[in-house]
């Protein structure tokens, strides 16, 4: 808690200190103004200053309520888009007040003096008020759009408030001995240490509101992940939790978001520390103008208005809100230690549960019949510091809560039982698949892609043997079959395989220096040098390297793919590859073979499903029966799009086979989406 108190405790105390110092240099100078024989009152300032907390509290109101009863999705999006606004306003409120710092006393005395010597008693007191309500209005705003952002990404919202409480009081207690003339500060400096430390904080931010773009889908790239250390690093010990409560950095990041923290830390950080403050000149002076003082009830419907509209505003907003009558039924909680808090007998039929995530770390949730331990109602993802609406059919029996996450979230809630009539037409629970039960699918598929590699060493001898007669015709001609049995073995980018994955059959595009990285190696480096004139003594060695890679291969073969939960993923995962990197041309280096190679993953799911028809019949008895009539349909496509009977490239085809194949392979991935979460196994 206290490492998610660390940086708000600074925001804390810089916004306020911000704003305590012009309300404390008003003050003083309307003291000032007294001691000359011009009494001015002091009660204005503290009406501003009484608005702005109103306001600032409102718009942390609205804040809060508006994600909460937004989808998954929509709470992700909102706050990613605010946490890169809180990052904008941080940046320029650290180098506005590293400018202004030196010379802010002094501007502000001016004006009062300017508003106190020009314009009639009413008239400074309503500039008055709004100097002090502008003032801190704006820092409050800034305060409780960047300790809302923080208290998301830290998923409890104690630690920020909390640290962001004691800063705001220390701000406090720091503006009243100066006021007082008991500490002096040199401010410049002061802001300028601050400063550094918040630009460090505000690059992290941005960095986990740019992934809950990503989540959201706003984004690309939420796949294409930079490092992910929560193997090695436990994220709920002490030391990770005050890096990730300091910086906001987790464990797991992706490209954007490295870049992103890089490139913003590389930029602003220079930029703040060596860039020089622009001197801030004087204020021009300027006449006194007379002004027409406004009226007394003027006055008091203003201050009425600053004190009504902000909370009439916000809680207009949260009764219209979307959803805003969707937290109906139970109310559950999830916390580091207790799962489903609030859990009570519910009655058969439809029922709905509110459920609120304040265990610190992202969890899953999922409602399981005693009876069957199949899953009837489940929320994956459940965002710290959210809450979800989870709708469930329940027939007569016993239920109980499992909540899934890191950090020690509890494991089950208490089983109550569910009494009644019958509840129509509830859904059949899910039952999830065990480790046990995946080992048979595991050593068949095994057996099958060990014959495939089989295959695949002769093909590699018979290409060897064309190379070595000098006959690149030849050795063209049985490329092809041997990357054919390739895609049908069904390898997938998870390391089922190890490094040979990568090794057999990686693309140029991962590596450094492309085609020419002596790392590119196996089928696509020979299909680069067969296509584009390479020699067959340069191509010799390389056939002999991917030779020794399929024996390796072939040796260890049931030491890597010794993960059984892997194959309900590879069902979907397959032509989803396809999709990615055959029916796009990625990877293909000359030889045309896109839809050839699609065509030999479809024949490799058929026997991935087919292994797995077992488990995944008994519960979704329809799923495979749709999934084979749409993989025949892309088949098909498929092999329609051949010219004369001969395969051509991606690019080659016409625009309608094209649309014919992507709306096929789009149909079945949606089909095979299912099968992940069909076949799950339970975390623990």
């Amino acid at each position: 808690m206290w490492a998610d108190a660390l940086p708000n405790l600074l925001i804390g105390l810089r916004e306020g200190l911000e704003a305590g110092l012009v309300v404390s240099i008003l003050l003083a100078a309307l003291r000032r103004h007294s001691d000359t024989g011009q009494p001015v009152r002091s009660a204005p300032v503290w009406l501003g200053v009484a608005a702005a907390v109103v306001l600032a509290l409102s718009f942390g109101a609205v804040l809060t309520f508006y994600r909460s009863v937004l989808p998954s999705r929509g709470q992700e999006a909102l706050g990613g888009f605010l946490s890169v606004i809180a990052v904008g306003l941080v940046t320029a409120m650290v180098f506005w007040m590293r400018r202004t710092a030196r010379n802010l006393s002094g501007e502000l005395r001016e004006r009062v003096d300017q508003a106190v010597t020009s314009r009639g008693l009413q008239s400074s007191t309503a500039a008055l008020a709004l100097t002090a309500f502008l003032a801190v209005g704006r820092e409050g705003t800034e305060t409780a759009l960047f300790l809302w952002t923080a208290a998301q990404a830290s998923g409890q919202t104690a630690g920020p408030a909390i640290g962001a409480a004691i800063g705001i009081a220390v701000a406090v207690g720091l503006c009243v001995l100066l006021y007082r003339r008991a500490v002096k500060i040199r401010l410049d400096k002061f802001f300028a240490r601050t400063g550094i430390l918040l630009i460090v904080v505000a690059g992290g931010v941005l960095a986990y509101g740019l992934g809950d773009l990503q989540d959201a889908g706003v984004l690309p790239g939420h796949l294409w992940v930079a490092f992910d250390l929560s193997a090695h690093i436990d994220p709920s010990s002490w030391w990770m939790s005050i890096v990730t409560g300091i910086t906001e950095l987790a464990p797991v990041m992706t490209w954007l978001q490295v870049i992103a923290y890089v490139c913003y830390l590389g930029v602003v950080l220079p930029l703040f520390i060596w860039g020089k403050p622009a001197p801030v000149q004087p204020a021009a002076g300027r006449e006194p103008r007379p002004g027409r003082a406004p009226s007394r009830q003027r006055t008091i419907v203003t201050a009425a208005a600053a004190f009504t509209i902000p909370p009439v505003a916000a809680g207009t907003l949260i009764a219209i809100a979307p959803g805003a009558s969707g937290a109906v039924g139970q109310n559950l909680t999830v916390t580091a230690t207790a799962c489903a808090q609030g859990w009570s007998v519910p009655a058969a039929g439809e029922q709905s549960f509110t459920i609120t995530n304040k265990s610190g770390h992202v969890v899953e949730i999922n409602l399981i019949q005693a009876a069957s331990q199949g899953i009837v109602a489940e929320i994956e993802t459940l965002g710290p510091g959210t809450k979800q609406v989870l709708a469930a059919t329940l027939a007569p029996g016993t239920y109980f809560w499992r909540c899934l996450g890191s950090g020690g979230a509890g494991a089950r809630s208490a089983t109550v039982t569910v009494t009644g009539g019958p509840a129509g037409a509830a859904p059949a629970p899910v039952k999830p698949v065990t480790v046990a039960e995946l080992q048979p699918a595991l050593r068949a598929y095994n057996s099958y892609v060990a014959g495939r590699l089989t295959t695949l060493a002769a093909q590699v001898a018979r290409i060897r043997g064309d190379l070595g007669a000098d006959n690149l015709a030849a050795a063209r001609t049985d490329w092809r079959p041997a990357m054919l049995t390739w895609e049908q073995v069904g390898e997938e980018p998870y390391g089922s395989f190890g490094s040979f994955g990568v090794q057999i059959a990686a693309g140029p595009q991962g590596f450094e220096q492309g085609v020419n990285d002596p790392d590119f190696t196996g089928l696509h480096r020979l299909e680069y040098g067969l296509w584009h004139g390479q020699t067959a003594s340069v191509l010799i060695p390389v056939t002999d390297q991917l030779a020794k890679y399929v024996a390796g291969l072939r040796s260890q073969l049931t030491q890597l793919s010794n993960d059984p939960t892997t194959l309900p993923v590879r069902a979907h995962e397959i032509l989803e590859d396809a999709l990615r990197d055959h029916l796009t041309g990625q990877l293909d280096q000359g030889s045309g073979a896109g839809y050839a190679e699609t065509l030999a993953d479809v024949q490799a799911d058929r026997v991935v499903l087919g292994e797995l028809t077992n488990l995944i019949t008994p519960r979704s008895p329809g799923l495979l029966g749709t999934a084979y009539r749409q993989l025949d349909t892309l088949q098909q496509a498929l092999l329609d799009s051949r010219a004369n009977g001969q395969w051509v490239s991606v690019n080659s085809v016409s625009l309608a086979q094209r649309q014919r194949v992507d709306a096929a392979i789009g149909a079945v991935l949606e089909t095979l989406s299912a099968v992940p979460d069909l076949l799950e196994t339970p975390a623990h």
